[in-house]
């Protein structure tokens, strides 16, 4: 019982805290930091749609951002002067995670039977497909108006209310980043939601089984080829909203937003924080996100600092201390920086045993 009130008191003092982050980051450095708390919320839904294909189902998946490009362009498409439409986005969002799905199922009827290197290398030309596609789509009939992407995309709108414009309520200004936040922020509770209640159903074992060993879950009954297809359509859905909701944040969309780099950083952020744990891949979406800003931010005044002069570009910098951080989390904590307890015990056998013997200790004592 008293457990089940620290609990409630901590989610009670961590809804608190996510409620007011976007004015404490405002207050402190500015509405730019709070744009990049926004981007760090689709970031995280995109990880979260990957860690159901590559963390549950154990399907390395290496063209993922082409769903989120899907999502981007149905919303793009509908809701810009492009073609004169001008829809809601109660109407655009859903359809562009139904698009999404179908191009998951798409994507993964014709690779059931590749496994490993094969299925990340076909996985990978899939979403350089689409890219390119997005990219030459202007001719003989203009449709994604190629390189130069799409603009005047209408922005997030509920009814009258707009996300786009600041708003004020009880003397308090909420300006359109606040309030981008806040609607990504719903979206992402919803995706956790969803993902949590995958993970304990009767569906989410399948995956884990089938992660494990596909033969023996073949053995026991599990359909793969059906189990593995609604991976890649669950995890596709979730990629589809992202994009959605990124074009209506950022008024513009172009094929050079879903290149190849996107997907490796969001496997990398699945990767990092820790297949198949949730808290994990949020956790890991955050750092990537928000790491590579503060490198961004902090590497020309370092050097001033240390040198009296810039000696290596910034960004160059930036990647490099980025690149080294990978390198060191990966070595140190191989199953990421919050992984699950399975695969803990997966990667660090000598952990999961000294465990063993301390709770085995434990009931003893009792």
């Amino acid at each position: 019982m008293r457990l089940h009130r620290l609990a409630k008191h901590y989610f009670a003092a961590l809804g608190v805290a996510l409620l007011a982050l976007p004015f404490i980051v405002d207050a402190m450095f500015g509405h730019g930091w709070v744009r990049i708390a926004d981007f760090a919320l689709l970031y995280i839904m995109l990880a979260l749609g990957l860690n159901i294909v590559v963390g549950y189902a154990g399907l390395l998946d290496l063209g993922y951002i082409a769903f989120f490009a899907v999502g981007a362009y149905t919303y793009a498409l509908l809701g810009s002067p492009q073609f004169g439409l001008h829809w809601p986005m109660w109407a655009v969002l859903p359809l562009g995670a139904l698009f999404a799905c179908g191009f998951g199922v798409l994507l993964g009827a014709p690779t059931l039977r590749l496994r490993g290197d094969y299925l990340a290398i076909v996985t990978l030309g899939f979403g350089e497909i689409i890219r390119i596609f997005m990219n030459n789509l202007n001719a003989p009939v203009n449709i994604t108006n190629g390189p130069q992407g799409i603009s005047g995309i209408d922005p997030l709108r509920v009814a009258d209310f707009s996300f786009g414009k600041a708003h004020e309520w009880f003397g308090v200004e909420f300006a359109a980043v606040h309030l981008h936040y806040y609607l990504f922020l719903a979206f992402t509770l919803l995706v956790i939601f969803v993902s949590l209640r995958l993970q304990h159903s009767r569906i989410g074992r399948a995956w884990m089984a089938i992660r494990e060993d596909e033969v023996a879950a073949s053995a026991m009954g599990i359909n793969t080829r059906n189990v593995k297809l609604l991976a890649f359509a669950m995890g596709a859905t979730f990629g589809g909203i992202s994009g959605g909701l990124f074009a209506g944040f950022q008024g513009f969309v172009s094929p050079e937003s879903f290149s190849l780099m996107e997907s490796v950083m969001v496997l990398c952020m699945v990767v990092l924080g820790g297949m198949g744990n949730i808290a994990g891949v949020v956790l890991g979406g955050v750092l990537l996100v928000v790491l590579p800003e503060a490198f961004r931010h902090g590497a020309g005044p370092m050097q001033q600092a240390l040198f009296g002069k810039t000696v290596v570009d910034p960004e160059s910098l930036r990647m490099l201390m980025f690149g080294l951080a990978l390198i060191l989390v990966m070595l140190w904590r191989p199953a990421g920086l919050w992984p699950s307890a399975q695969r803990r015990r997966e990667l660090m056998p000598d952990e999961a045993v000294a465990q063993q013997e301390r709770d085995t200790v434990y009931d003893v004592s009792k």
